[in-house]
């Protein structure tokens, strides 16, 4: 859609909605984006200011019973930096903006401290808005302290909903735009952009189907890990997926947010130096358990050719914008007897000449990006978003470690998608500030990076009021005035309960070695002695569990008129969940010691009372909608054409959260459980399933005197995933109810 047409349009639908004030139009860019700028403003590099209305209508969908009593003016840059201010009287605000976004996370930082009303990717609260919204005395007003606000993890399509349609992301950009992102990761539709570039460099329809991955597992084909697991791709899928991709692209520039892009760097399909005569591929070996893509060399004319193909072909898809995302040899990556240098310089090359003026983001991750990397490229156009920031404590200089290459803090709280709560705040807290206003910072923004979103929603809001606060967080005082926006009003067991849940869950920090909570151990394939489900994960609770469980009776007494929103209720539900899930870690040392001891009774009483945490953790899970395994898998068979694509697109979903892949990858790989999570049909279905097969052998060893036989899970596992009992389609009880059995047993 041209600009002018967007415009006209935007300005129409704004005018229905509330008579918003358009702001002034952009000059067009150099890539024919409007409202191009300087280096180092994403904001305003290469990405449109956004459509005139579009706030306007995001407040529709959000508030339409109070919509109208809100103007959103646009207002230019002083000094690069996006800003906000909410002025006006009871049922006639006016928030300005740099973009439409802006505007939005203006109004929601208005909704949260002056109103007490709240949105996130978890639950909101809205009810206690009274029909006229109230005015603001003082105005509010904040400007960005970076310019780059990225959000989601390149596994995100994966983790969190890989066969996710347009209702979800809707709402999804919605709410980063009202917590104050402007640059989002979009990997959605990729697929179709390599189809069609190699169908134009000697490959055929069929044979790139079979290369394209199912959808839950393309993240890690575009990291260049993996092909063709969970596939062959129909094209009916490709064209859907490239049609969501559009929405998603557009929508973004409508807020004036950036859609961040997958760059080309080099993956190929199988033989392509065969088919493409003096082309040179390095293979790349094997990533957990898969076959790699091979590298095309990127200093040779056949990748100039290619990557030409690739972001011409990626334009006339979704158009142009100012970031790319690529991540050059990521976890283990063989440069072969290529230069690292040079192939940087290549792969950036081919960039600046299909986009002169786009930035390159890369991930940093494990030892990427390489010092080779970012002294061969220009490092104005590059941004790190650090994935470690809150992770290892080694990590204390990174102006040093990427010789002043612009950074974003960043946190990856989440791993796989894990249901667990917490977040090292404390690291946010401290180092965020200390590292942003040290002399020659090279800080530039936050990346807001849990492999799976949806999850957390105060690591959500207080990571990202991190770009919006003058000075260092004040955590005791954050927390105690979370609950008030959260649930509607003050309430003292609501403070009482954050605060325990700030000094448990949310109190860690990278001291220890970790950013992520441990995940439970009734998600773990069965063994005495485990200590976490996910290969990677934490050994140990990285907190107290009794003083944990002291927050869930304080939820329970919040005042009944708080009660009803979705944001109590899903947070009421996560703390119960995360209750049950900590008795694992208490109980298995104990069953471990009776059977140690040979004593069957203590041994039967014991799984007898850890299966019976298990009813109980299904029981609770099964509450809410989102907690449900049927909702993933309806989700996936929506999108097949066919009963055999549906089943293998059911597939390809579910084993992501189970086995991930074949056998080579769930055992040699380790990935097996990786995205391990506590919901109704997992917990009651095949965790239960192996747990209960243990217990049943390991009492058989002690009747018979015998070393317990050794079970073959992988071969379990896939037998429940092909032939599994139904699934519950719809929630069922009161998590309030489960919540109160819940607290009596603890």
């Amino acid at each position: 859609m041209h600009i002018d047409r967007r415009r006209l349009l935007g300005a129409l639908a704004g005018a229905a909605a509330l008579g918003a004030v358009p702001g002034a139009a952009a000059a067009a860019g150099p890539d024919g984006n409007p409202g191009a700028g300087p280096a180092g403003l994403p904001g305003a590099e290469g990405a449109a200011p956004g459509a005139p209305g579009a706030a306007a209508a995001a407040l529709a969908r959000l508030l339409p019973g109070h919509h109208r009593q809100v103007t959103f003016r646009t207002v230019p840059r002083k000094g690069g930096a996006d800003a906000f201010r909410v002025s006006g009287k009871a049922g006639a605000l006016e928030v300005s903006g740099t973009t439409p976004a802006v505007q939005l996370t203006g109004f929601h930082w208005y909704l949260r401290h002056v109103a007490h009303a709240h949105f996130s990717w978890n639950g909101a609260q809205t009810s206690a808005l009274p029909d006229r919204l109230p005015g603001v005395r003082t105005p509010v007003a904040r400007t960005a302290n970076v310019p780059h606000r990225f959000v989601l993890n390149d596994t995100n399509d994966g983790y969190t909903g890989p066969y996710n349609e347009w209702d979800y992301w809707q709402h999804e950009i919605d709410v980063l735009a009202l917590h104050g992102f402007n640059e989002v990761l979009v990997y959605a539709g990729a697929d179709a952009v390599y189809h069609r570039t190699f169908r134009e460099h000697g490959y055929g329809d069929a044979e790139l189907h079979a290369w394209l991955p199912g959808p839950a597992h393309q993240p890690w084909w575009l990291l260049q890990n993996m092909e063709g697991y969970g596939g062959p791709v129909s094209a009916a899928l490709l064209e859907r997926r490239a049609a969501l991709a559009k929405k998603i692209t557009g929508r973004l520039r409508e807020l004036g947010m950036t859609p961040v892009l997958p760059g080309y760097y080099g993956t190929v399909p199988p033989g392509f130096a065969q088919r493409n005569p003096g082309a040179r591929t390095v293979p790349q070996g094997t990533w957990g358990g898969f076959r790699r893509p091979d590298w095309l060399d990127p200093r040779t004319a056949h990748f100039r050719r290619v990557a030409r193909t690739f972001y011409r072909v990626q334009k006339e898809l979704y158009g142009a914008t100012s970031m790319y995302k690529m991540d050059l040899l990521h976890e283990g990556g063989k440069p072969g007897d290529v230069p690292v240098a040079d192939a940087a310089r290549a792969v950036e090359k081919a960039l600046r000449t299909a986009h002169p003026h786009a930035t390159w983001a890369i991930l940093g991750w494990q030892e990427n990006p390489r010092r080779e990397i970012v002294d061969a490229v220009d490092r104005d156009r590059m941004l790190v978003l650090d994935g470690v920031s809150d992770h290892y404590p080694k990590v204390t200089d990174r102006e040093a470690d990427w010789g002043g290459t612009p950074y974003a803090f960043g946190s990856i709280w989440n791993f796989g998608g894990h249901t667990a709560m917490g977040a090292n705040t404390r690291d946010w807290a401290r180092l965020y500030e200390e590292w942003r206003t040290k002399p020659g910072s090279a800080l530039k923004g936050i990346a807001l990076m849990p492999e799976a979103a949806d999850n957390n929603p105060a690591a959500l809001a207080l990571f990202s009021d991190l770009a919006w606060t003058d000075g260092r967080i004040g955590l005791e005082d954050w927390f105690a005035r979370w609950p008030r926006y959260r649930y509607g009003a003050a309430d003292p067991h609501a403070v009482r309960a954050w605060d325990v849940l700030r000094r448990t869950a949310y109190g860690t920090t990278r001291e220890d070695g970790w950013s992520e909570a441990a995940d439970g151990l009734f998600g773990a394939r069965p063994d005495l002695a485990v200590s976490h489900a996910a290969n990677w994960s934490p050994r140990q609770l990285r907190y107290d569990p009794e003083e944990f469980d002291k927050a869930l009776p304080e939820l329970l007494a919040v005042a009944a008129s708080l009660r009803h929103s979705t944001a109590y209720r899903y947070d009421l539900l996560d703390v119960t969940r995360q209750s049950i899930a900590n008795r694992s870690r208490t109980l298995l040392p104990r069953i471990k010691a009776a059977h140690e001891a040979g004593d069957r009774a203590r041994f039967r009483d014991l799984t007898g009372q850890w299966l019976d945490w298990m009813a109980l953790l299904e029981e609770a899970v099964a509450t809410d909608e989102r907690h449900l395994l049927s909702r993933w898998t309806a989700a996936a068979r929506a999108w097949g054409s066919s009963e055999a694509e549906r089943d293998r697109l059911e597939h390809d979903a579910l084993t992501l959260l189970t086995t991930w892949g074949p056998r080579d990858s769930a055992d040699t790989g380790k990935l097996h459980d990786y995205a391990n999570r506590e919901w109704s049909g997992l917990v009651g279905g095949l965790y239960r399933t192996r747990w209960k097969a243990y217990f049943k052998e390991l009492d058989a060893s002690l009747t018979d005197r015998r070393k317990p036989k050794p079970i073959d899970w992988y071969a379990l596992e896939e037998e429940w995933l092909r032939h599994r009992p139904v699934l519950r389609t719809k929630p069922a009880g009161d998590v309030v109810k489960v919540a109160h059995k819940v607290a009596r047993k603890l």
